[in-house]
């Protein structure tokens, strides 16, 4: 990984695996087996979103890099790239852990030269993934939020969330919070086997259900729509339907785009368990890495018309921060922090 150069002088040296103080853990339980964390102790937390990127904000804060959700799409795989990690199992399987996450936060918000900007979580990886039920990161970092009453976002397909509900309403009393939920779809069979690791989509409706009865409005990135398997009229209007049911207060869709890392991955996928459909995606991603602009606009349009007759409209301009565009530069935290101690759990 490159977190520390052999070298230490600048030069062009073989990197180091790991730091000196590198530790690597695996656990042996069922929600755990076959991953591996490496825990490290990161300089900074708070990261400057990208200036040509597309999202609609500035700052964001990942605790975790890799992803047990193990979603074949996700567009941060190849981050891991720049960990001498691969994009493929490496991304699902070893998982960055920034154990100080939450004291550098608090450090970083009480600076001098920070300004209160809104800060968003879970738009690289989520940040309510499994290793979040062992680390516990996120209750940390959201008390240091809430006592700095800066204002946040969060995005996430996980169920733990919840766990963490008061801290959300406490937070909400003194700052601007948005939570959005990412369903893209609500076939089974289809979530089985593209998003493997992540609670089904119903539960995560009932995420959506449970945040809006206790006062915390929650919208749902429609994310992604997948071509030829979840954008069909029939199946974009029952999960629209399902999403409007479970109480959102706003749906955005997104149609699945392929960056490199996930682009490879997702065809490996493609070809083992719908070959058919191989040629297709060829000719729709021909151009790169986003589905044509005609595709787009018809799913935009189908999922808009679908909302407002079932009663709930596009996204509202407060949930927009909660969610991710597709990014025109690399995403943020794509460069491992310099220095960075790395720690991995045996």
């Amino acid at each position: 990984m490159r977190w520390d150069s052999l070298g230490g002088d600048g030069s062009a040296d073989a990197p180091a695996l790991f730091g000196a103080n590198a530790v690597t853990r695996t656990f042996d339980t069922p929600e755990f087996r076959g991953i591996t964390f490496h825990e490290i102790r990161a300089r900074s937390i708070v990261n400057r979103v990208p200036g040509a990127s597309r999202m609609p904000f500035e700052w964001t804060v990942n605790p975790y890099r890799g992803c047990s959700h193990a979603c074949v799409y996700c567009f941060a795989r190849n981050t891991h790239r720049y960990l001498d990690l691969d994009a493929g199992e490496d991304f699902d399987s070893r998982i960055v852990v920034k154990v100080n996450a939450p004291e550098l936060l608090r450090r970083e918000l009480g600076a001098r030269r920070w300004r209160g900007d809104h800060i968003a979580m879970g738009t690289n990886v989520d940040c309510y993934q499994r290793a979040e039920g062992r680390y516990r990161l996120m209750p940390g970092i959201l008390t240091a939020l809430r006592d700095h009453a800066n204002p946040f976002s969060v995005l996430t397909k996980g169920t733990l969330i919840l766990r963490d509900l008061e801290l959300l309403r406490s937070a909400a009393a003194v700052a601007d919070v948005g939570v959005s939920v990412s369903v893209g779809f609500t076939d089974e069979e289809l979530w089985r086997t593209v998003e493997p690791g992540t609670p089904a989509p119903q539960r995560r409706l009932d995420v959506v259900r449970t945040l809006s009865e206790h006062g915390i409005p929650c919208g749902v990135l429609m994310a992604p729509v997948i071509p030829f398997l979840g954008d069909s009229p029939e199946r974009l209007r029952t999960t629209v339907r399902a999403i409007a049911a479970a109480g959102a207060t706003s749906v955005t869709p997104l149609a699945l785009h392929l960056r490199p890392g996930a682009r490879e991955w997702y065809m490996q996928w493609l070809r083992t368990h719908h070959p058919q459909l191989v040629r297709p995606y060829e000719a729709l991603y021909a151009d790169g890495a986003y589905a044509p602009k005609w595709y787009q606009r018809r799913i935009t349009r189908q999922v808009h018309e679908l909302a407002a007759e079932y009663g709930i409209g596009p996204s509202a301009p407060g949930a927009a921060r909660a969610l991710p565009r597709p990014y025109d530069t690399p995403p943020p935290d794509a460069e491992p922090e310099p220095r960075a101690t790395q720690l991995t759990l045996l």
